[in-house]
């Protein structure tokens, strides 16, 4: 009975987190579908566009690492409900702010509830299923980043006029707001958490010797470094990509419709990378799929029309949101229970500080006259030093962490015996 019990609550913890995802990944591109259209209305320049991108990144930061120490000190659900509020309220304000600097705030604030977020879904979900299905759960769980990125494109594409702009915030503040009565309601509380000696949650150790305990130091390291240069490179593109794309003549039509392959190649891309992590061997995966980033790079900065953009589109987001959905499921794999939320949140939040430079540097570049192809190939090194750290990080030890699942079949023994 307790065992169908807990397979019931994994299933509603994955389909939530999916839910989740999806919204996150409708927020996380909203700004950079939208921003062609508010340049205009807005009178904004390149280097203001390059920061109204980077504002709520920059907020990612802050609102991961926080969430992810609270999540380990109070439990998971209540910081990622308080974390979906705000990023909800603050999606729902961003089209009624008329001031440039009250922008900036606006999306930092959203940033921080975003960023809050995604750490607590992936411990979740990590803590929900057993080792051997970890890395399927994540990923199928990150599919819905993707998803909600094309959803954002199709949305942008049923605009007929460009102050319609403000219909993707309305959407994206909504639906987080009224999915929380259902998260109160339905969520379980990771029983990974519950069960954890409550005396070792109370000794709570501090942020440097959970992250650079000699234990962790390198492993800390290499997925801080994987974080930032991968996510560097994926927020560059998910923000300036349309941009990017009608800057050299396409139209807007087809810039949607080239996000759109983007997000579709990322859906799949996780999907398949998440059912080939469980069950082939790490490294070469790790391997083959930086070698299709930087492929996939090189064909972006060199396409020169319509179809050659909209195919290497599809194959960086299969890659390089592919490459992310990896990281993610191996950041839950280094840290214990007590401390996963800190060391999961910290990843990510290194890893918003690339997606922060990411944005800024383009809207740099484009502002001293470099052309569109360098701003693609300008992101080639930090890829290198992501694989680089993502396969030393391969030959440090997992952490053999139980899992709700686990928790469940060796108390089923334990009454059996």
């Amino acid at each position: 009975m307790e065992q169908t019990s807990s397979k019931k609550g994994m299933i509603t913890t994955l389909i939530l987190c999916f839910m989740i995802a999806i919204i996150e990944g409708f927020d996380l591109q909203s700004m950079g579908v939208a921003a062609p259209r508010m340049k205009a209305e807005m009178l904004l320049s390149i280097s203001q566009m390059g920061w109204e991108f980077s504002a709520d990144v920059l907020g990612t930061l802050p609102g991961a690492l926080i969430a992810g120490r609270y999540a380990d000190a109070i439990g998971r659900k209540k910081v990622l409900i308080i974390c979906i509020a705000i990023f909800g309220l603050m999606s729902l304000f961003t089209p009624f702010v008329q001031e440039y600097s009250i922008l900036l705030l606006v999306r930092f604030l959203t940033g921080i509830g975003m960023g809050g977020a995604l750490p607590i879904v992936i411990t979740m979900v990590s803590e929900a299923v057993s080792e051997k299905y970890k890395a399927t759960a994540v990923s199928s769980m990150y599919c819905g980043m993707p998803i909600g990125g094309i959803l954002t494109s199709v949305v942008a594409l049923s605009l007929t006029a460009d102050h319609e702009w403000r219909y993707i915030f309305y959407f994206g503040g909504l639906a987080p707001l009224v999915l929380i009565p259902v998260l109160i309601y339905l969520l379980p509380e990771s029983k990974a958490y519950l069960s954890t000696d409550q005396k070792i949650i109370k000794q709570k150790k501090s942020l440097m010797d959970v992250l650079f305990n000699k234990d962790r130091i390198v492993v800390t390291i290499c997925l801080w470094l994987s974080f930032f240069g991968t996510l560097l490179v994926l927020t560059l593109l998910q923000n300036w990509l349309p941009t990017l794309i009608s800057g050299i003549g396409l139209s807007k039509a087809q810039g949607s419709y080239i996000q759109i392959g983007f997000n579709l190649g990322g859906f799949i891309g996780v999907l398949m990378l998440g059912l080939m992590l469980d069950r082939l061997n790490k490294g070469l995966i790790v391997k083959c799929v930086y070698l299709g980033v930087l492929i996939s790079l090189i064909c972006l900065a060199f396409s020169n029309n319509f179809m050659a953009f909209a195919v290497s589109a599809v194959a960086c987001g299969m890659f390089i949101i592919g490459c992310q959905s990896i990281l993610y499921t191996l950041s839950a794999k280094y840290y214990p229970t007590e401390m996963r939320g800190s060391g999961v949140g910290a990843a990510v939040s290194v890893g918003r500080l690339g997606a922060f430079i990411g944005p800024l540097v383009a809207g740099y570049l484009l502002s001293i006259g470099q052309s569109e192809i360098f701003v693609f190939a300008s992101s080639i090194p930090m890829i290198l030093l992501a694989a680089i750290s993502a396969l030393i990080l391969l030959r440090k030890p997992e952490y053999a962490a139980q899992t709700s699942e686990d928790l469940t079949h060796n108390q089923v023994k334990k009454e059996l015996a």
